[in-house]
């Protein structure tokens, strides 16, 4: 028989942060627990700062029936000459039956000892305090708190519990909170509990007491106010979905309205009033062609129809925040840009401070010019931009929100007289700080880019600071990925062995085939193409990132054309031919030694090929696979182990000669289709 069953968990407010992390795995963990006790089916859930709420429109008010199965010692151990061993009593006991009821079975392909019982079903109602306790447990919200007398703790105090199959009430307590067919609306319709008696009243009830409990019908009123809004007045908002899903899980009764701020603080970079906005007040920006306006979108969870108290409360709030930050960008600018102080600010044990990890920078830069020699750059350009990348930090801007690092560096050095060159080196120094990032604009910020992601790379291996598993707390596998984007969108040859090698100098000394694996690694996960494709490029010795991204991408188009599984089964062979042999010391081919027609057609036809200089990986993997004819007539016609050891040397030496050239790219035996 189906029932519908409510289960409504109330709490002091939620905060949305912790609350978003888990909510991905709330609706599983519970599904998970139903699955345990035999009681999986539908079930929709909902939230609102103020409560956890799991509806079934349908629930078994009985158990599935089920079976406990226990499996035990091979056979051949249980008994010995046809007698129980204390192997077989001991399961027996187990199981709590004689050792008569013990029968056998196949597993693994054996036959164990075995023994099935029916598990008597139970009334869904009696398991209910038992599932919602589990499935409280269960949730992960980071920091949790005690309340009162318990020792038991929670991410908020639990405060009513609502739990009611078909209509009838589920006599439960947790957390010391005994159930009761009673729920709490929004705080300014009523304060005091409200009776309930059924689902049905329930929604109701919440829906007249100003209670959205879908998300998504908070989700999709903000976003319809916003519209409403900017049509009205003309403006653009600016929805930050992660600020968005924060607003939807803090209110219950959402309405968006406009604010507005002093003029005199659009002085300020917009930056810095977006950040103090959204990460202070979680306002959203307002602009109007392009621009940051004084206008500010609140999303309100008041529960009434005048707003002009809200906005008010909202707008003297916003204002010392902002009065704060014109102070610190004032008191900034008067100080001006220094590094003065950062060498008492600490970077890493080992590593010195700030200061040091710039000198180093410093000299990984200027290696770099030396290497890349960028075209409209100057080294006393570089050298500045490297100089004052940090100062910011002794900012008191940047102190009050340090997400603004390099942002206000770059701000300041605008308009203390610094060349837009360094102003935007200095703004770009973290690029990529994702994966969907944007990049270094210009060669000379790709240098102090990649200056200090090479520095935090060698400076950790060379204090023994590795990533091991899944654990990467100074992010050093997002600062290879961002040298792969990096050299890939400036063009920039970067060697991994010769590059590392040569600036791991200014390091303690620290062995620097850990490093390049990782990079390899990184490399291996950073491409999205059949791994084996990757592996190919790499195993040929390949360690240039420039070369290995673009010959990655012309063996991807090779392998994926029409036919190249023909291609490859020839390629294959050839691969096979010479895999002992050492292709760093080939013999040379003696045309004289040639008996066959098909011997004089191949060497020709591959002199032909190594002649032209190509343009691209593309066109010399296509011009070395069109010696697949030539090949198969000379593997049709030619015997390659020759009894002459002289002539199967010289056929071999033909066949490495023409590997040799394809290794350049691939090996492509590597491949798997």
């Amino acid at each position: 028989m189906l029932k519908t069953l409510l289960i409504e968990i109330g709490v002091e407010e939620l905060p949305a942060v912790p609350l978003l992390r888990e909510l991905k795995n709330i609706e599983k963990k519970y599904a998970d627990i139903l699955e345990k006790h035999s009681l999986l089916g539908n079930f929709e859930f909902y939230y609102t700062p103020r409560r956890l709420v799991l509806w079934h429109r349908e629930f078994k008010s009985m158990q599935d029936e089920s079976v406990e199965e226990f499996f035990g010692a091979p056979l051949s151990v249980a008994y010995k000459d046809g007698v129980a061993t204390p192997a077989a009593l001991g399961f027996a006991k187990k199981c709590g039956v004689g050792i008569d009821e013990i029968t056998t079975t196949i597993k693994d392909n054996k036959e164990v000892i075995y023994y099935k019982r029916a598990l008597m079903a139970k009334e869904s109602s009696h398991l209910l305090p038992t599932i919602i306790k589990e499935w409280i447990d269960s949730l992960e919200f980071g920091k949790s708190m005690r309340w009162g007398s318990l020792q038991e703790s929670f991410i908020r105090p639990i405060r009513w519990v609502n739990v009611q199959l078909a209509d009838e009430l589920v006599d439960m307590e947790i957390f010391g909170v005994k159930s009761a067919k009673k729920t709490f609306v929004h705080r300014i319709s009523n304060f005091e509990a409200i009776e309930i008696n059924g689902a049905k009243e329930y929604f109701e009830v919440l829906e007249d007491g100003g209670v959205t409990l879908f998300a998504t019908q908070r989700e999709k009123k903000i976003v319809e106010d916003f519209a409403s809004i900017e049509k009205e007045n003309g403006v653009k908002i600016e929805i930050d979905k992660e600020l968005l899903d924060e607003v939807v899980a803090i209110t219950e009764n959402p309405t968006a309205i406009l604010g507005s701020f002093d003029e005199e603080f659009l002085k300020l970079p917009p930056e810095v009033i977006i950040t103090s906005m959204k990460e202070h007040q979680r306002y959203f920006p307002v602009f109007k062609d392009g621009k940051l306006i004084n206008r500010f979108v609140v999303v309100s969870n008041a529960f009434t129809n005048d707003f002009s108290k809200v906005i008010e409360g909202n707008e003297r709030v916003l204002r010392p925040r902002l009065s704060d930050a014109l102070f610190f960008y004032n008191n900034d600018l008067k100080k001006g840009l220094s590094t003065a102080g950062l060498e008492k600010v600490v970077f890493m044990k080992g590593l010195g401070s700030v200061a040091d990890k710039i000198e180093r920078e410093r000299k990984i830069a200027h290696a770099l010019f030396d290497i890349y020699k960028p075209l409209h750059v100057t080294l006393e350009e570089l050298d500045r931009s490297i100089t004052l990348a940090k100062a910011d930090l002794m900012s008191e801007m940047v102190y009050e929100f340090t997400e603004l690092q390099g942002l206000m560096g770059s701000y300041y050095a605008s308009l203390l007289g610094e060349s837009q060159n360094v102003a935007t080196a200095i703004r770009e120094q973290y690029l990529p700080d994702g994966e969907d990032s944007a990049l270094p604009s210009n060669k000379m910020s790709a240098i102090v880019a990649m200056s200090l992601k090479l520095d935090t790379l060698l400076g950790l291996f060379s204090i023994n600071q590795i990533p091991t598993g899944s654990r990467d707390p100074f992010a050093l596998r997002r600062a290879v990925n961002g040298l792969i984007r990096v050299t890939k969108e400036h063009d920039l040859e970067f060697d991994i062995v010769k590059t590392l090698t040569l600036l791991s100098k200014n390091y303690d000394s620290f062995d620097i085939s850990k490093l390049e694996a990782f990079f390899l690694e990184r490399v291996r996960q950073y491409f999205k193409v059949n791994p084996s494709i990757v592996e190919a490029v790499l195993i040929s010795g390949e360690r240039e990132l420039l070369r290995i991204s673009k010959k990655i991408s012309a063996l991807e188009s090779m392998v994926n054309s029409q036919g190249f599984s023909e291609y490859f089964s020839t390629f294959k062979r050839v691969a096979n031919i010479t895999k002992d042999i050492d292709m760093s010391n080939i013999k040379a081919i003696n045309e004289k030694l040639f008996e066959n027609s098909a011997e004089d057609a191949l060497f020709k036809r591959y002199n032909e090929v190594c002649a032209i200089s190509y343009n691209s990986y593309e066109e010399e993997l296509d011009a070395l696979f069109s010696l697949k004819r030539e090949l198969d007539s000379f593997f049709n016609d030619v015997m390659v182990n020759a009894e002459d050891e002289s002539i199967r040397e010289n056929r071999k030496a033909l066949i490495a000669s023409i590997y040799k050239s394809i290794l350049k790219i691939a090996d492509i035996k590597e491949i798997a289709l």
